[in-house]
């Protein structure tokens, strides 16, 4: 069986982070050296960096947060947000980068997850995938930060990412997004069964167990959450927090990872070219 990655995710915008509840209602949560600063302190198996506003803005994301974040800590750095040319991703990766989630321009142009994939490697390459539920039920892929509807099916959306080359799959559940109410388990399972390539799980966690649950009954081959790590107590307080080593252990088993056991460096013929 794959091991599992326990994985924090941040938005940015701007020079602050925000935590959003199904992709609305943004509330202001800190400093994100200061965030990564503590995250590596825990040493957490990754992180996940969102430039929220570089879409809307379009822009690329802040490189000097990530130059200042993969100076001062030591887990594995992926960065998205407004990614459209490999010229970014370049930069991105040189600025201490080791992967990067592209999401609202991978699903309108596939083609460039393929270039992508072919000019840094398919393991650099996260297709990040939001998927909210219509009024009839039935499943959809948004771009734009959640605010346009791609009219796309995420099954057939993350097999297409797959062809073209992604190295990994981000499933995101808007309606799940900051509730802290347990991942959408179909949905995971929908698509994580479908693919050969592995699938992280984003949107509901709020503990340990629901982090075993998707893994178990969303067949995930990583958990990533939000809120979970942000937030405490019904009050939703701010404080960062991370699982530790027993209590991964003993939801995950002999699924666990830690981060010192992952290779997600790009080659430095990548990094420097």
């Amino acid at each position: 069986m794959s091991k599992v990655r326990v994985i924090p995710i941040l938005l940015l915008k701007h020079w602050g982070l925000e935590k959003s509840i199904r992709f609305k209602d943004y509330v202001y949560v800190g400093s994100p050296i200061n965030a990564a600063r503590v995250f590596s302190n825990f040493n957490v198996d990754e992180l996940f960096l969102l430039d929220i506003a570089a879409t809307p803005e379009k822009r690329t994301p802040n490189l000097d947060i990530v130059a200042q974040i993969a100076e001062e800590t030591r887990m594995p750095l992926t960065v998205g947000g407004g990614i459209k040319s490999l010229d970014t991703i370049r930069d991105l990766l040189r600025a201490g980068a080791d992967r990067v989630s592209i999401n609202t321009h991978a699903i309108e142009h596939p083609e460039f997850v393929r270039q992508a994939a072919d000019q840094f490697g398919s393991q650099c390459i996260v297709a990040s995938i939001d998927v909210k539920r219509t009024w009839l039920g039935r499943y959809e892929v948004h771009t734009h930060c959640g605010k346009t509807r791609a009219k796309r099916d995420p099954v057939e959306c993350a097999l297409e990412m797959q062809a073209q080359g992604a190295g990994e799959i981000l499933l995101n559940a808007i309606d799940r997004d900051g509730t802290m109410e347990g991942y959408d388990l179909p949905l995971v399972r929908s698509v994580a069964d479908a693919l050969s390539i592995p699938l992280i799980a984003c949107g509901g966690a709020g503990s340990v167990e629901h982090l075993a649950q998707v893994v178990d009954e969303g067949h995930a081959s990583a958990v990533a959450g939000g809120a979970f790590f942000l937030f405490y107590g019904p009050r939703r307080t701010v404080l960062l927090t991370y699982p530790t080593d027993d209590e991964l252990t003993q939801a995950l088993g002999s699924e666990r990872v830690r981060r010192k056991d992952l290779k997600l460096k790009p080659p430095e013929r990548v990094r420097g070219s």
